[in-house]
């Protein structure tokens, strides 16, 4: 199973090829990128990318994609958002009635750590992924305003929530695959096995 399972990245707009990188490096899954409904049902789990959420939520409204991917989410489909991919997971927006999937219980402010000349880069103790500190890359970064009751926070920066899970959708502000650090990914790609090996129900 670990060597044939697929993770899709998202390829409507955004950072592709660098999660298609780090999917390769965990040495357990190969990537494909979806950009349709057929590519999609191949998948064992979604990566989200950074980019333009306000673009990628057009398209895939546009494109039927995105009632595809919600559809397979309710399913029990594990998907995983950076940065764009967390604000079109959220279910609210701070000002903002952007397209969005909605799938995840949490409010979202855009740009929230300044604009693209504040990008900036810091470590996040995340204990979910290891006792060694990630390496967040923040480039026009959201962060979670609000989780609900059936969220749970993995990191904060500063008193900002930027990692979160919820069920089988996980999120973070920030861009582990433009790090050599796979912990992410791994983590990510050990739950789409565990999905892929789970009794259907229904």
């Amino acid at each position: 199973m670990s060597e044939t399972i697929r993770i899709g990245v998202l390829g409507l707009q955004g950072d592709v090829e660098a999660h298609c990188d780090a999917v390769i490096r965990t040495g357990q899954a190969v990537p494909v990128v979806v950009r349709d409904r057929d590519e999609l049902a191949a998948v064992a789990g979604l990566i989200l990318p950074g980019g333009e959420s306000t673009t990628i939520g057009k398209l895939l409204d546009r494109t039927g994609l995105g009632a595809a991917i919600a559809a397979r989410a309710r399913s029990g489909m594990p998907i995983y958002g950076t940065c764009a991919g967390m604000i079109l997971l959220a279910t609210a927006i701070c000002g903002s009635q952007q397209p969005r999937l909605g799938l995840m219980d949490i409010e979202v402010e855009r740009n929230a750590f300044g604009r693209q000349v504040d990008s900036f880069e810091a470590d996040i103790a995340a204990p979910r992924f290891g006792a060694t500190p990630l390496r967040g890359v923040f480039i026009r970064a959201p962060y979670v305003r609000r989780a609900g009751a059936g969220v749970e926070v993995l990191a904060s920066y500063e008193t900002r929530i930027v990692a979160v899970e919820q069920g089988r959708l996980l999120a973070t502000a920030f861009h582990p695959e433009l790090t050599g650090d796979l912990r992410v990914h791994a983590y990510f790609v050990r739950q789409c096995m565990g999905a892929v090996s789970a009794p259907q129900i229904g």
